[in-house]
């Protein structure tokens, strides 16, 4: 064998990645060293240091009702300057936290945001408020993600239990998640982006109209003309 090629391969060999697999813990630039090197693996994240990578995503029990809420908050987006979303981007929250949410909203940086986008095109710092499509309670979007998403800032988490069709809208008050409540008329009220109201009920049964319908309430409101207002101001400079 060619002595150049073989030393190539043993250098290769050397410098590969070992795979990721759940329960790993790393620090969170080995993790994004081995996540680079497997682009085959789409959905991987860190928490508290311990690796997890998602199973194949079901349709009625995922996808349908992130589709819901990824066009619940393109709406609100749409109709807020300095407002911005994502969908399962790489989130960069401390060395031991990086995480692919499932749907974000944050606030630009002008206009007040506690997040950026860094110069290799990845979020850092704590969106404004995240959303996460859960199997049930006993998952660790309830524990360990909660915890690493309170402890960094993140002022609002909205979880969706698929298995137990129960939504939890936490606020975050004086370091401690507690749970918003939820109005006589079904809907919960975002604190942080005015407007931003969720119907429980027709996120549980998929009506997207309905989800909208009620949207369209909130963006009616006083509060929300307000906030528009205060975001524009701030965008001015």
């Amino acid at each position: 064998m060619n002595v150049m090629l073989e030393t190539k391969m043993v250098a290769n060999v050397q410098t590969k990645a070992p795979l990721l697999q759940s329960g790993d813990r790393l620090s969170r630039a080995e993790f994004e060293r081995r996540y680079r090197a497997h682009p085959h693996i789409k959905h991987a994240e860190l928490v508290e240091g311990v690796v997890y990578v998602s199973s194949p995503v079901r349709y009625t029990q995922h996808a349908d009702p992130h589709f819901t809420i990824i066009g619940w908050l393109a709406v609100y987006q749409a109709a807020t300057p300095g407002v911005r979303g994502g969908d399962n981007a790489t989130l960069r929250l401390d060395f031991e936290n990086e995480t692919q949410p499932d749907a974000l909203l944050r606030l630009e940086p002008a206009a007040g945001g506690q997040s950026v986008v860094t110069d290799d095109d990845y979020l850092e710092g704590a969106p404004e408020l995240i959303v996460e499509i859960a199997a049930s309670s006993a998952s660790y979007d309830m524990h360990d993600k909660r915890r690493a998403y309170g402890r960094n800032g993140v002022r609002e988490y909205l979880v969706f239990l698929v298995h137990e069709q129960r939504v939890v809208w936490f606020g975050l008050h004086d370091g401690i998640y507690e749970p918003l409540p939820v109005g006589e008329d079904g809907v919960i009220r975002s604190e942080v982006f005015p407007g931003l109201w969720l119907d429980v009920a027709a996120l549980r049964q998929g009506a997207l109209a309905q989800v909208l319908a009620t949207l369209q309430q909130g963006l009616q409101t006083p509060e929300h003309a307000a906030f528009v207002a205060e975001l524009r101001r701030r965008l001015a400079g």
